[in-house]
This record gives structure tokens, sequence and C-alpha cells, in this order.
């Protein structure tokens, strides 16, 4: 297979990596994966993500930290990517603000180690995972690929915003691509739709913040995988793109579609909207 069927991918351990890993070598991809398997969550749930595709002869998985930088530069010497694609992160804006410092090494630094081998190794494109919550608090909608961004609300969007700067700065040719609130299968335990479906079936309360009326743009995870596959190869010397539905959904609404499909009412407990 040719050189340039060859893609690197950060975190494909996760929901959204996992899900990008296996499509990319159902479509005759050389994947190879980078994954330090943290205890963000159960890193049991990550291990039974790769389980799918792990034996695939496509690929191969290096289990290091981005921010071990000699064991970086020797995967990406043993691999030689054309094509890169980022995803592994910190996740989580609340728990940005109780650790910040932690959230900057690996999202800024850890990025900045790969963007430097990046540019050592010669790959062709690098696509880098940001997020719709560099918009910060913004009221004007719909958010904008060009929109003034001076005031993220957290420390885990001000790491996505440096990241996007950092690429851009890189002189690679770079796609930001800019996720807006993932959810489907294998979704993500500490998200909104996995936490609330399962209290809501076991009677347990869950916290609203706010009055209810806050909206988000829902986007399923096979959506997310298409536009990724579909900036591969794109040689832009530097874009970025909103991946999102288009069509947002207030927290209100998206409680009472869980309580239509398990068919039981939420016991909601009303907190005063949070900062991030």
């Amino acid at each position: 297979m040719s050189q340039n069927r060859k893609i690197l991918v950060t975190g494909h351990a996760g929901f959204i990596g996992s899900h990008l890993t296996r499509k990319l070598l159902n479509l005759g991809f050389i994947v190879a994966g980078v994954d330090n398997y943290n205890d963000y969550y159960d890193p049991k749930i990550k291990q039974a993500n790769v389980d799918t595709f792990r034996r695939r002869p496509n690929f191969q998985e290096f289990r290091l930290d981005i921010l071990e930088r000699l064991k970086l530069e020797a995967c990406l010497k043993a691999v030689k990517p054309a094509i890169i694609i980022h995803l592994a992160a910190r996740a989580g804006v609340r728990p940005s603000l109780k650790n910040p410092q932690l959230y900057h090494q690996v999202n800024v630094i850890g990025t900045k180690n790969l963007l430097k081998l990046a540019k050592t190794f010669e790959v062709n494109q690098f696509i880098f995972a940001s997020s719709s919550s560099v918009y910060g608090n913004q009221t004007k909608v719909p958010f904008n690929e060009n929109d003034v961004l001076d005031k993220p609300a957290s420390p885990y969007a001000e790491t996505k915003l440096a990241g996007e700067k950092l690429s851009q700065e890189s002189g690679l040719n770079t796609t930001v691509l800019r996720f807006f609130t993932v959810y489907g299968p294998g979704g993500r335990p500490d998200m909104a739709p996995y936490l609330f479906t399962k209290a809501i079936l076991a009677g347990q309360p869950i916290i609203r913040y706010g009055d209810g009326t806050s909206k988000r743009d829902y986007t399923y995870i096979d959506d997310i995988v298409s536009g990724i596959i579909a900036a591969i190869g794109k040689a832009w010397p530097f874009e970025i793109i909103n991946l999102g539905n288009n069509h947002p959904v207030s927290l209100s609404d998206f409680i009472k579609t869980i309580e239509t499909i398990t068919g039981k009412t939420a016991k909601i407990i009303a907190k005063p909207r949070h900062p991030a």
C-alpha cells in the first residue's frame, strides 16, 4: 500500500479515536495509534474500544504519552506517517478548572511536541481536533470560524485555542476541526448523554445547571468521523472548520428526549448556571 495511506491517530483508544480508527482501517488505510490509556475514565472502556480492531493487520499500537518526546520520536520514525490526526488531549471543560496545569501540559506542550516531530519527519498534513468550547460564552450565533475568540471560558478552551495557534505557526498543512458535543455508541461516561440516561433509568437525580434554556449542538459520532475523513488529503496551508449538526437543542428538550426514550421522569436538582 502506498506511503500516503499511512495515518497516525493520537488518542485512538478514546470515544472519537476508536470510531475513527475502525473506519480508517475499513477504508484500507494503514493506521498507527498512540494512546496512554490515562485514568480520566476507566481504561477498561478504552481497552474494549481497541479490542474491536487490535488484531487488524493494518493496525499498529503505541502505548505512550505525547509528553514523552523521545518515545514519540521513535514512534514517528518507525511509522513515517503521511498524515497525523491529533485527537489525544486531556478532556473535560469543568475538570480543567480544578487542574489547569495538567491541561496545559498535555494539551499544549504535548501538541507542541507532536508538531515539532511532524515537521521533522515531513508529515504531509496535520489534522488537529479542537472544540466548540473555544467560542466561550459569546451570544452571537451561529458560531463562525472567523469569529474573534478572546474570551475562553475554561482552561480547557484556552488549551484548545493554544493548540490551534501552534498548528497555524507550525508551517505544516494543517486542518483544525472544531467538534460540537459529540454523542453516540461508546460515548464517554463523563458526558451528559451517558450520565443523564444512567441516572434517570436508575431513578436517581440529575443536576441541571441554569434554567434549561442553554443550547448545545449535539453531533452524532458517525458525522464527526465522516467530517474528519473528508478533511484527509486536503492540502490547505491552514483551515478551520466547525463540525456540528447546526440544530442546537436546549437542555430542557434534551432531558425530555431521554425521558421519552426511557419512559421515566427525571428528578432534577436545579443549580445556578455553571461559569464554564
